[in-house]
């Protein structure tokens, strides 16, 4: 994401930034906002070959240069040693183990381009093996550890450097579409040599055949996102350079990974498909080619694969609110669940060669993200880290799971939030978070890593109760709830939500008069729906929603996108782009609506944003229209992360508690004149 320092525009009566200054000053058992964008996560665990250390990224903010930083840092299974490895200026991410366990590659950005860095397991400073001078994507270790594959793209040729000299900078759409190749770099002495050099050919996810002479990879006709639908697998033997494609069917083929016995190939696929209603399979076919055997069709849900060991093909997947690991046994398609049953939400996880061990990190509603490891057989998850002791003083909200049926007999499962001194004899105000997607999924954690737009804990101490509901369309419900929104996108979303509304004020504890509602992306787009469709919420904030779905056709980078859910483009089917539109109901509109979107958003672009506000503002709705600048869909910077939320907090505080936002005030820094 494009990371630029903090500017906001605030297109309101006022152009006043309020103040949490209040909430920022509670008791220690209350997080302020700050506390909660510096938590930190053990992300990305990788354990070594030899299944003897595991590497680990940390997160966390540096508020005065107003950036996130990313450190490796590594465990020693054994012993349970932890340390940091990499503590540089700039973040070190996208890590990789030598075969032998003895190094570790990983990225960084300390340079002008991002580079390629060696580090030994007994730490010391990271040599940087690379000069690119184009950036580079996806690597691999060669098995016998003297090579490097990897994706990037050309330099510009000598044509572009002189258009570029002669006319400035400017791009003809869809007509200088940039390729990724396949390169191999040699460890010792740096040189590179590209393999895969087509133009008709952007090359993605790559690997390795077991002995090290081929590299299967899945690449699409281009670069543009809307051709990810026409990924293929392909094979290129790396003595001549020759290549075939081993895959070719409609819809998307990709992550292709080896057989240990180098005879078969694994890859997830649609099998024809580009609908999103499909489930994604796992089909095998052998490397020489032939008939692809497709072993997941029983399964009902989106399956990703991971990797293949002698024991079997392992991959993760979503069932109703948990995250699970599975391993697939090839020979008779026997699916096996690894991780407990109920209430596991897998973070991360990584399998060192021989399959036998595993490392994992996961949360639940009682479990903050932690490092673990486990033998694979008998789950009996050892904890290394203790990333839980930063949350151990507060005291905070609980998470249930809670079903209700929805407008048209739906059963529609999601999350319930109450404070944590909650009595089922009080009446409190109800806010409603939506999640994105619309194949996201909300499930009940001890605290969500992820969503910080919304003071979810400081609202909870306020006296206020929570739904997330996981609404048609959602993931881990099987594909038959997915496609419930098509060509009924708001409409059926709007029965979801409103139907657990009814349920929770039906149970005695929710406060009718004080409901509100909020959301980004897909969530946003409800919300925008909302806002202008009923009457029943007393404040609305829209973050990066839709507006407008001919709007959105014409705009997104994802176009396809529409079609899928609505069934036609704009032309063909206007009628169906007006009923799901918010914009079609905005004489309706009596909401409180506060509008938040990234200024260059290519995925729901701001025109939804402008749209809405205007509408709202002609009819002397209350609004406001915060423009975040430098930012695409998602806000990744600290301090417009805090402005978030604070944006938020004064907005349904002003219109649910009725409390009105202090001005914020600050002093101007005296200026060093001796500098």
């Amino acid at each position: 994401m494009k990371i630029l320092r903090i500017s906001l525009i605030i297109l309101v009566m006022t152009g006043l930034l309020f103040s949490g200054e209040k909430q920022e000053t509670g008791d220690s058992s209350t997080p302020t906002f700050k506390d909660v964008l510096n938590l930190k996560f053990p992300g990305n665990p990788l354990i070594s070959p030899d299944g003897q250390y595991i590497l680990y990224s940390v997160r966390e903010p540096d508020w005065d240069k107003n950036e996130y930083r990313s450190q490796i840092w590594m465990a020693v299974t054994k012993t349970g040693e932890i340390k940091q490895m990499t503590f540089a200026k700039k973040s070190s991410f996208s890590y990789r183990w030598s075969p032998d366990s003895r190094f570790f590659t990983f990225k960084s950005k300390r340079e002008e381009k991002t580079q390629l860095y060696l580090m030994s397991v007994s730490g010391g400073e990271g040599k940087q093996i690379t000069e690119f001078k184009t950036g580079f994507d996806t690597y691999r270790w060669s098995p016998d550890g003297k090579k490097i594959a990897y994706t990037a793209y050309d330099e510009k040729s000598k044509q572009q450097k002189g258009i570029e000299k002669k006319y400035g900078k400017f791009e003809i759409i869809d007509d200088e579409l940039k390729h990724t190749h396949l390169w191999l770099l040699d460890i010792d002495t740096g040189k590179t040599e590209k393999i895969v050099d087509r133009n008709d050919l952007h090359v993605a996810s790559i690997s390795w055949s077991p002995e090290g002479t081929k590299i299967a990879f899945s690449a699409t006709p281009d670069s543009r996102i809307l051709s990810f639908s026409k990924s293929d697998i392909y094979i290129v033997t790396l003595s001549n350079k020759k290549f075939t494609q081993l895959v070719k069917q409609e819809g998307p083929d990709g992550s292709p990974v080896w057989s240990p016995d180098g005879k078969t190939i694994a890859f997830n696929s649609n099998m024809g498909s580009e609908t999103y209603f499909v489930n994604s399979e796992i089909c095998t076919i052998p490397s020489s080619g032939g008939k692809i055997k497709c072993l997941t069709r029983d399964f009902d849900e989106n399956v990703n694969l991971d990797s293949w060991k002698k024991d079997g093909i392992y991959f993760f997947a979503y069932q109703r609110m948990n995250l699970h690991l599975f391993r697939l046994f090839p020979r008779n398609g026997v699916i096996k669940r690894l991780t407990p049953a109920n209430n596991f939400i897998l973070q991360g996880f990584s399998l060192n060669e021989k399959g036998n061990t595993m490392a994992l990190s996961y949360l639940n509603a009682e479990k903050y993200p932690e490092l673990y490891h486990t033998s694979i057989n008998k789950f009996k998850p050892v904890k290394l880290t203790n990333f839980t002791d930063q949350i151990a003083k507060w005291k905070l909200a609980t998470k249930e799971p809670i079903s209700w049926k929805s407008t048209d007999g739906a059963k529609i499962t999601g999350v319930l939030i109450k404070p944590a001194d909650f009595d089922p004899k009080r009446k409190y105000p109800l806010f409603v978070i939506i999640h994105g997607g619309p194949t996201g999924i909300s499930a009940p954690q001890k605290f969500d890593r992820y969503n910080t737009y919304y003071p979810i804990e400081q609202w909870a101490v306020k006296g206020a109760v929570f739904l997330e509901p996981n609404y048609r369309g959602s993931a881990g419900f099987g594909a038959n709830f997915r496609k419930l929104n098509y060509r009924n996108l708001g409409v059926g979303d709007y029965w979801d939500v409103i139907s657990g509304v009814d349920h929770l004020i039906g149970l005695g504890f929710v406060d009718k008069d004080r409901v509100a509602a909020m959301g980004w992306s897909q969530g946003g787009y409800i919300s925008a729906y909302i806002t202008t469709f009923s009457d029943r919420f007393q404040a609305v904030s829209v973050g990066a929603g839709i507006s407008d779905w001919v709007t959105y056709y014409y705009l997104t980078d994802i176009t396809p996108f529409t079609i899928h859910y609505l069934g036609a483009n704009p032309w063909k089917d206007p009628a169906i782009y007006a009923k799901t539109s918010p914009m079609t109901h905005i004489n309706n509109a009596k909401t409180p609506t506060l509008i938040q979107h990234g200024e260059f958003d290519r995925r729901v672009p701001p025109p939804n944003a402008y749209k809405l506000y205007r509408g709202l503002q002609d009819r002397g709705i209350p609004s406001r229209l915060i423009i975040y600048k430098g930012f695409g869909h998602g806000i990744g910077k600290p301090k417009e992360k805090l402005a978030v939320l604070t944006h938020n907090w004064n907005w349904f505080n002003k219109y649910i508690f009725g409390e009105e936002p202090e001005e914020e005030t600050f002093e101007e820094e005296e200026k060093d004149k001796d500098k």
